[in-house]
């Protein structure tokens, strides 16, 4: 079920893309469908941990350092939402604006590299000569799907965009870290989704509101991505992730680039070329190999902890595990 359970995460996420260009093809604004998934998302996370209390338990997360109050934790996982998710959110969603759907997903796809350096460089992991080359190689595969876009006559804002996407998630990532494990999944998603949802509403209400006159095909689409490829597809990965562990679960999390690249061939008649089909296995194969860990013999098997994370992940795991930024 372990391996299922995080292709099914998975596949929720890809289908985001495709769900967003249907959106707009609907007459959904991008403002629009931002702030109704995060509001959505929020609360239907809310109504489950009431029906739930005990995904609220964080008996098997680590104590908190000293000095580190839970105020201070939920103002920071308030702020990842309000920030970082929001910011990222809407750079993906205006990306799918100017290009295809594939091509976003293959874009936002470098952001384990990015996440790797920007560890390496804080001093949190070591960039061992072998997650160099897989960096190196992962680079030459975007060259790769850029090019074959057509090169410098590509929408370079919406491929900035993209990128920028990825830039931003990778924050989000390294700040997370600093949270991940003192919260319980549920609760810290939870979380994220209401700072999303605050932000986002705010800008609404400075731009003057939002136009909701949209016929019921998009209140559908929007709906697909808020219970889809947003809460459905979180609480799929968490549950994935605790039967499977942290590395099986970051080389499975690549097929989310593959079903956004094949569902948006089926629904949208938007087509990789061959070089970028290359280019696209290279930056997904490098991404598998910089998620591998050495193995080593464990002393003792400790119980499992329910939708729990694991003890002292390093940021490259929290790529996988901080499902809430996708």
């Amino acid at each position: 079920m372990g391996p299922a359970l995080c292709l099914f995460s998975a596949a929720c996420f890809g289908a985001m893309a495709i769900f967003g260009k249907l959106a707009y093809a609907a007459g959904v604004s991008p403002g629009a469908l931002l702030l109704l998934r995060f509001s959505v998302a929020a609360v239907l996370l809310g109504l489950l941990l009431a029906l739930r209390p005990g995904l609220r338990a964080t008996s098997a997360v680590p104590e908190r350092p000293a000095g580190t109050s839970r105020v201070r934790v939920v103002v920071t996982a308030l702020g990842l939402g309000a920030v970082g998710y929001a910011t990222q959110a809407t750079l993906y969603f205006s990306a799918l604006q100017r290009i295809d759907a594939s091509l976003v997903a293959l874009v936002l796809y470098t952001y384990p590299a990015l996440v790797t350096v920007a560890a390496a460089a804080l001093g949190r992991e070591a960039l061992t000569p072998g997650r160099l080359a897989a960096l190196v190689v992962a680079s030459a595969g975007t060259v790769l799907v850029l090019l074959g876009a057509g090169g410098f006559s590509v929408d370079r804002i919406g491929v900035a965009l993209a990128f920028g996407a990825a830039v931003t998630y990778t924050g989000y990532i390294l700040v997370a870290d600093t949270a991940v494990h003192r919260l319980s999944p549920v609760v810290l998603a939870a979380l994220v989704m209401t700072g999303a949802s605050a932000a986002l509403a705010v800008r609404s209400i400075a731009a003057g509101g939002i136009d909701v006159r949209f016929g019921s095909v998009g209140w559908v689409w929007i709906a697909c991505i808020a219970v889809m490829s947003t809460v459905m597809a979180m609480l799929a990965f968490f549950a994935g992730l605790r039967r499977t562990g942290p590395s099986t679960a970051a080389i499975l999390s690549t097929f989310e680039p593959v079903v956004t690249t094949a569902l948006a061939a089926l629904t949208l008649n938007e087509f990789l070329a061959p070089v970028q089909l290359v280019g696209g296995l290279i930056v997904l194969s490098s991404v598998a190999v910089l998620q591998l860990r050495p193995q080593r013999r464990p002393a003792a098997s400790p119980p499992e902890p329910d939708l729990a994370l694991p003890v002292g992940c390093s940021p490259s795991a929290t790529t996988i595990l901080s499902g809430p930024g996708r």
